[in-house]
């Protein structure tokens, strides 16, 4: 077994080429290790980001542990079920061969590696950074001057709660003091991001959108639905509307971030995940009791919120976010999750283009800015075939190494 060579298939890379460390089979962060784990999901995240690298045998290149893997530049490699058995020991990866050998590797000596290509920084627009925790602005704010090129920081309001140790739907299940300490909690957290930004930099809170499927593993008291298809079910703007719950903890929130940062606080948006058209937009905004101060953008990431983006600038959207990732398997019918079917989730695909095409044309149109998450292998493509947004979005790592290439 000593040398064996398995081969596999990269879902993130990393900063190295090669890189070696001892297999972690169990379910708890063992810092430097190899975590290797059947799929990755929300119940290990204290081990995923401790890991060096991630093997696994299930899942696709954009699920949400793997996007959150690809913002830490923590290497996920995919293997066959039969093979996982085997890792165990001293193992060393080969991401540019995708394979991972076995016991003792001569080849153990790290190269740098890049996702991101040769983009220019110029084209990237006010870029936007996708984080996971504070680790991720402190990363893109040591950049140098270029750091500058990011006008934003964009963190799903579940990774916020991964980080900092929250069970969202249990605090949400309590009484009136779990509802409240729970917004605090989040403002807190929102808080120590705030100061660790650049003059004018701000952060973008994409409200809270739990599938039931992840829900289940960071939850201990409340009641979770067992959903057939969880990626189309009640998540979203569409939990979103059914909860008082959450509009209350909401208003703890924005209510604690005002008392603690004075005029900062506008530094923190807000934007609406999983829509559909503009009257959800609007039913939401209203259902929430925003004020009318507090930006409200919305994440374009449903065919059908395409065909809406006249409507939702109109609906008075702040901005627009193109959440490609979700838009691909939703045109094309293939679960990003899925390794099953992944010759079909296609990022480039031409109904995809067009889409996100339709949206920028449109959200320019409307005088309203529009930004496109891309992955580092697809920006160049996106560059040369879509109409400019008024930026890009991309995860810490392979934003980092567009912020760190050398520039005329």
């Amino acid at each position: 077994m000593n040398g064996r060579r398995i081969q596999g298939f990269l879902l993130t890379g990393g900063t190295q080429s090669v890189l070696r460390g001892t297999c972690n089979r169990t379910r708890s962060p063992l810092d430097g290790s190899i975590l290797v784990a059947p799929s990755l999901e929300a119940g290990i995240y204290e081990a995923i980001v401790a890991a060096r690298a991630v093997v696994c045998s299930s899942g696709g290149l954009t699920g949400h542990m793997q996007s959150l893997c690809r913002g830490r530049g923590i290497p996920v490699l995919r293997v066959d079920q039969a093979d996982l058995a085997d890792l165990v020991g001293e193992v060393t990866l080969h991401l540019e061969s995708q394979t991972i050998v076995i016991g003792s590797d001569p080849s153990t000596a790290g190269a740098p590696g890049s996702e991101a290509g040769s983009s220019s920084l110029d084209d990237l627009g006010s870029a936007c950074a996708v984080i996971a925790d504070l680790q991720d602005i402190q990363t893109i704010n040591a950049c140098g001057p270029n750091a500058k090129r990011v006008e934003s920081f964009f963190i799903r309001e579940e990774f916020l709660c991964l980080a900092a140790g929250l069970r969202p739907l249990d605090s949400l299940h309590g009484g009136p003091a779990d509802i409240a300490a729970y917004g605090r909690a989040v403002a807190d957290r929102l808080c120590t991001f705030v100061e660790s930004l650049l003059p004018d930099q701000r952060l973008v809170l994409r409200l809270l959108d739990l599938r039931s499927d992840h829900a289940a593993g960071v939850t201990e008291l409340a009641p979770v639905a067992v959903e057939p298809n969880p990626e189309l079910g009640l998540h979203g703007a569409r939990w979103l509307l059914g909860s008082t719950a959450y509009r209350d903890a909401l208003h703890a929130a924005l209510g604690s971030l005002r008392e603690r940062l004075g005029d900062d606080a506008r530094r923190v948006h807000l934007s609406v995940p999983f829509l559909n058209d503009a009257k959800e937009f609007a039913q939401l905004r209203t259902h929430l009791e925003l004020p009318v101060e507090v930006p409200v953008s919305a994440f374009i990431e449903t065919p059908a919120a395409v065909h809406a983006t006249r409507a939702l600038c109109a609906a008075g959207a702040s901005e627009l976010f193109v959440g490609t990732k979700d838009l691909v398997q939703f045109y094309l019918a293939a679960d990003r999750t899925n390794h099953l079917v992944a010759d079909s989730y296609q990022t480039r695909h031409p109904a995809v283009m067009d889409g996100v095409r339709r949206v920028v044309e449109s959200a320019r149109a409307a005088d309203t800015p529009v930004r496109v998450f891309s992955l580092g292998a697809d920006l160049t493509h996106y560059l040369e075939r879509l109409p400019t947004p008024d930026g890009y979005m991309m995860c810490t790592a392979e934003l980092q190494q567009v912020l760190l290439q050398p520039h005329p």
